[in-house]
């Protein structure tokens, strides 16, 4: 092969700006029936979440045998690498850009060129190693068409040299028929199977560490994730639930629409107290929720529970109790975090963002027991329960509320409507209620007013921050957050609090 570069390339126009979504590794060794329906239920998946968004006018969504171009408009195609990180299926993602080259077994002066328009400028100074996939019948191989392009990046930029082991960075090519793809970045996907291809399981969340990481897993593996909460005695702890299932649902799952349910726990608890001696009270209360959870699951056509329990992290949980807990109940129980340590779920806890909603979560739990059981005894716990009154467990679930998770506002009961001002007034101060991540990402800008960053996890606890002598409009991106806690601030009696929703 001769190396004889043109200084002066003929550039080919590219096509546009894309993302080439690479599938789960487990989709693709799936039968090509199987294959086939999960690649058309991620693409489904993934233009229903570009197209809720105004931001992503425009955005094309094509789906092939083994992978998923997404075409996007260079001004929104961070907002769209962040929307495609957080949908189940997508292993990896990368942005490249296209260029289609005619006679390309002869053209490698333009994959050389068109490589330097790309990424020439990040070279400058530092050493590379180029790296090519290919598919389709050309007289070169990958790796000649490597040497070749390696020597020209070498000659017509300013990089330092060629490392093959430990380069500054690494030109990511691929060349399909005569399509070239220059790779400018590669984000990383959440893997698991779309949203969709499995069946439907009930979470049984309480807005903890454990509840929620279970309930992403879940999400994560493709199965449509339903929200299950049962209310101990405090409207703090149901309204913080209903957040965190909301921030779960649109961070992760936002593709299909899920349920929230409410079941009121009061009396069940207070029954428990009179009725049942203390070391049990605890696996009692544990097969109190898996009847009513069974039920509901029935009642909505779903196939399992899913709970954050893991091995012996309390007394409930060793592997005796669940035993008995199983035993009244015929549906099946799915417990991702079984073997999980505990710094392990918090850790994964943060990666999601859960992290702050779980440290903050108010706790209302009536059943405590100074020395609770780790090794009940069926007949034991049977002999107990021979005492409750089963009706109030069957009020408790023919009471229940069932909202669609995008609703979960319109459920809160005796909360009057908020007003929501597009354009705030010059004295009115903004109050970004947005985890910090997001706010750094996509900062708010307003010139008229102060914006104060309070995440909505603070809120209660900085409320002397608040001047009852000012007018405050929380924001966040979808405005879910920010109404459901101006409703509650309104009720506690800060009439001052309203919602920034700015005009689309």
């Amino acid at each position: 092969m001769t190396f004889g570069y043109t200084t002066a390339p003929i550039f080919t126009t590219f096509e546009t700006m894309k993302f080439i979504v690479k599938l789960f590794p487990e989709i693709m060794i799936k039968s090509k029936p199987v294959r086939q329906r999960q690649v058309k239920q991620l693409r489904q998946n993934i233009h229903t979440i570009l197209k809720r968004k105004q931001a992503f006018e425009g955005v094309k969504v094509r789906g092939f045998w083994d992978k998923i171009e997404v075409i996007a408009d260079e001004s929104s195609y961070l907002e769209v690498a962040d929307a495609l990180q957080r949908i189940p299926g997508i292993a990896n993602i990368l942005r490249v850009q296209q260029y289609h080259i005619e006679d390309i077994d002869n053209n490698f002066d333009t994959i050389v060129a068109h490589t330097i328009a790309a990424l020439g400028a990040s070279l400058a100074g530092k050493s590379f190693v180029v790296r090519i996939k290919r598919a389709g019948k050309h007289s070169f191989t990958s790796h000649e068409l490597e040497r070749y392009v390696g020597g020209g990046l070498l000659q017509l930029t300013d990089a330092a040299r060629v490392d093959l082991r430990h380069a500054d960075v690494t030109v990511k090519l691929e060349v399909r028929d005569e399509d070239l793809y220059v790779v400018e970045e590669r984000y990383e996907g959440l893997g698991g199977y779309p949203l969709g291809t499995q069946d439907a399981v009930l979470s049984l969340i309480s807005g903890g560490f454990d509840s929620t990481v279970s309930s992403y897993l879940t999400m994560k593996r493709g199965l449509k994730t339903h929200f299950c909460f049962f209310n101990l005695g405090g409207s703090a702890h149901e309204i913080g639930v209903k957040q965190v299932s909301l921030y779960l649902w649109e961070r992760y799952g936002i593709s299909h629409r899920v349920k929230f349910i409410t079941v009121p726990f009061e009396e069940v608890v207070a029954e428990i107290l009179r009725t049942v001696n203390h070391s049990q009270m605890g696996v009692v209360l544990k097969r109190m929720m898996m009847r009513a959870a069974s039920e509901i699951a029935e009642e909505m056509g779903v196939e399992a529970l899913v709970t954050g329990e893991s091995v012996a992290q309390v007394s409930s949980q060793t592997l005796t109790n669940l035993s008995v807990i199983d035993r009244v109940t015929d549906t099946l129980v799915l417990r991702p975090l079984i073997t999980m340590d505990k710094q392990d779920i918090i850790k994964l806890s943060a990666q999601i963002g859960t992290e702050d909603f779980a440290k903050t979560m108010p706790e209302y739990c009536g059943v405590i027991s100074d020395r609770p059981t780790t090794a009940a005894k069926l007949g034991r716990v049977l002999q107990e329960e021979e005492n409750f009154n089963f009706d109030v467990l069957n009020s408790a679930v023919s009471t229940c509320r069932i909202v669609k998770i995008d609703e979960v506002l319109e459920s809160q009961m005796n909360i009057a409507e908020v007003e929501v001002v597009a354009v705030p007034a010059v004295n009115d101060v903004v109050v970004d209620i947005r985890p910090p991540d997001e706010a750094e990402k996509k900062p708010l800008m307003l010139t008229n007013n102060e914006i104060n960053k309070i995440p909505f996890f603070e809120l209660m606890s900085r409320l002397e921050d608040l001047s009852r002598n000012k007018n405050y409009l929380l924001y966040c991106e979808h405005g879910s957050m920010s109404q459901l806690h101006a409703r509650h601030l309104n009720t506690m009696g800060y009439s001052n609090i309203k919602v920034y929703q700015p005009s689309k």
